[in-house]
């Protein structure tokens, strides 16, 4: 059948306006919009007691949060951990996929142009019973075609699609920032845990040093008659129990050191931490009120963001009842010749419009969206459980750091008493008023008592960084990547079950 030389030209002055018409409705979006999901905040914390809120006056805490403690060799030791610690790198890998993975998705906004080349050689047999006029002769055949295809978004499927994958990449940045946190709250508890030991340590070889005194005294005496032999026995018996006890610190304090090696991405045999013992005690944190907990703190951000990322799929799910409209378009250029090849006359082209709808599927469009839902309200419940979680980590971390202090005033007190009580022993002793029985309660006493003030120092210490960790360190939700490319406005509306 032949067709008229325009038919082509007329077919195309339709197709045109029908193609407009299509990207004109691609402004359509089917799919509920997204609602920040409601979740309770106190006034107040309940442990927080007679302590001040922090106002805006008061010291932030900044990204290099541990600086507040104004202790160089944490400094120090905090800036290794963004460089090396490998599983900040993981995090960050991740964060990375995230984005590319959006990259991807996005590229569903533009169409796709391939190219299929060609280039033949062909013999029509003499005795063909087609192609008469070709008969034993020889052609050749050189084809360059290029075909662009466009699903246009008319329902929103691709932008949703874009919208939840942002959101993931997102979430993939709160996660990053939550790793970040735990590593670097991670390093100030085992680090301050050793230097903890290292004050009991201290401690106990300053004890040594006494009773080796003490039972150099008692074997004087003994010598000398006026004590007798069990009391040398008990003072030595004092003195090597307080050495075991000091070798003893070195196991866990070994530890300790270690896991602050591999913080760092090191090896425990190429890093070493120096002695320190601790001694002052931790900054004040006063926390911030319960609302804005919601904005600092990052593992409660990804949580959300996942909520919107689900949201999104509800719409993609939607788009699955309505047909796709396809645009294609085809060119190039064919000649038996490479010379006339890209002339004109060797021009070849076609444009079509395709819509593709689902008549009768046994209901797996509805399945697949009974599955969104279920999915949002997954993540709804997972983002209120993450919100009580943190205020019951923030609740937790300040009545430790509350009662704590407490107990280090009354464990102050208890250990000025046992050391006069043992000053008052070794008098009674030396002027022979009491056995030397007395003598190694009073010494048993003390040191317990200072045992345990060293101790409630590096809870203390430890609690406080927790504290810091429960309210998000110096991270907010501003830090979250804004760029198109990976980000999407939040919105802080009330909720409801999405339509």
């Amino acid at each position: 059948m032949m067709f008229p030389q325009n038919a082509g030209t007329r077919f195309g002055r339709y197709l045109v306006p029908l193609m407009v018409a299509v990207l004109q409705f691609a402004g359509c979006m089917v799919g509920p919009k997204y609602h920040l999901p409601t979740t309770p905040a106190p006034p107040a914390y309940k442990e927080q007691g007679d302590w001040k809120a922090a106002q805006p006056n008061d010291q932030s805490l900044g990204g290099d949060w541990w600086t507040i403690f104004q202790d160089s060799q944490l400094d120090s030791l905090e800036q290794q951990v963004n460089v090396s610690n490998q599983n900040l790198k993981a995090a960050e890998a991740q964060y990375r996929q995230a984005r590319a993975v959006l990259r991807y998705h996005r590229a569903d906004y533009y169409p796709t142009v391939t190219a299929d080349p060609a280039a033949s050689r062909a013999r029509v047999s003499a005795n063909s019973a087609t192609n008469v006029n070709l008969r034993g002769s020889s052609y050749n055949d050189f084809v360059l075609p290029f075909d662009a295809s466009y699903q246009a978004d008319v329902w929103g499927r691709v932008r949703h699609t874009v919208e939840s994958a942002r959101e993931q990449a997102q979430a993939s940045a709160a996660d990053l920032a939550t790793v970040n946190l735990s590593m670097h709250a991670d390093l100030a508890v085992d680090y301050f845990q050793a230097r903890s030991l290292d004050a009991e340590e201290q401690l106990l070889l300053s004890t040594v040093t006494q009773y080796q005194q003490a039972l150099d005294l008692t074997e004087s005496r003994f010598q000398g008659g006026i004590a007798s032999e069990v009391e040398v026995e008990q003072a030595r018996t004092q003195l090597q129990t307080v050495r075991a006890q000091a070798i003893d610190v070195g196991v866990l304090r070994a530890q300790y050191e270690h896991a602050v090696a591999v913080l760092l991405g090191k090896p425990p045999a190429e890093f070493t931490l120096p002695p320190l013992p601790l001694t002052t005690p931790p900054p004040e944190v006063p926390p911030s009120l319960p609302s804005e907990l919601l904005e600092r703190r990052p593992d409660i951000a990804a949580a959300e963001r996942r909520v919107a990322s689900a949201n999104a799929q509800i719409g993609v799910a939607k788009s699955a009842y309505y047909p796709v409209v396809g645009l294609g378009a085809s060119g190039g250029f064919e000649s038996s010749s490479i010379t006339t090849l890209l002339q004109g006359p060797s021009g070849i082209w076609s444009l079509g419009v395709s819509a593709v709808g689902t008549v009768f599927d046994v209901g797996r469009r509805r399945a697949l969206n009974d599955q969104a839902r279920a999915a949002y309200d997954y993540q709804v419940a997972s983002y209120r459980e993450s919100v009580l979680a943190g205020f019951q980590e923030v609740e937790d971390s300040i009545a430790a750091v509350r009662i704590l202090e407490q107990e280090a005033k009354v464990q102050d007190q208890a250990v000025a008493a046992a050391q006069h009580s043992l000053e008052l022993s070794l008098t009674r002793y030396r002027g022979g008023v009491t056995s030397y029985f007395e003598v190694t309660t009073a010494q048993s006493a003390a040191l317990a008592d200072e045992v345990m003030a060293v101790n409630i120092l590096g809870r203390r210490m430890a609690s406080t960084v927790l504290l810091i960790q429960a309210l998000g360190g110096g991270w907010d939700r501003s830090s979250l990547p804004q760029r198109p490319e990976c980000c999407g406005k939040i919105a802080s509306s009330d909720s409801s079950h999405p339509d």
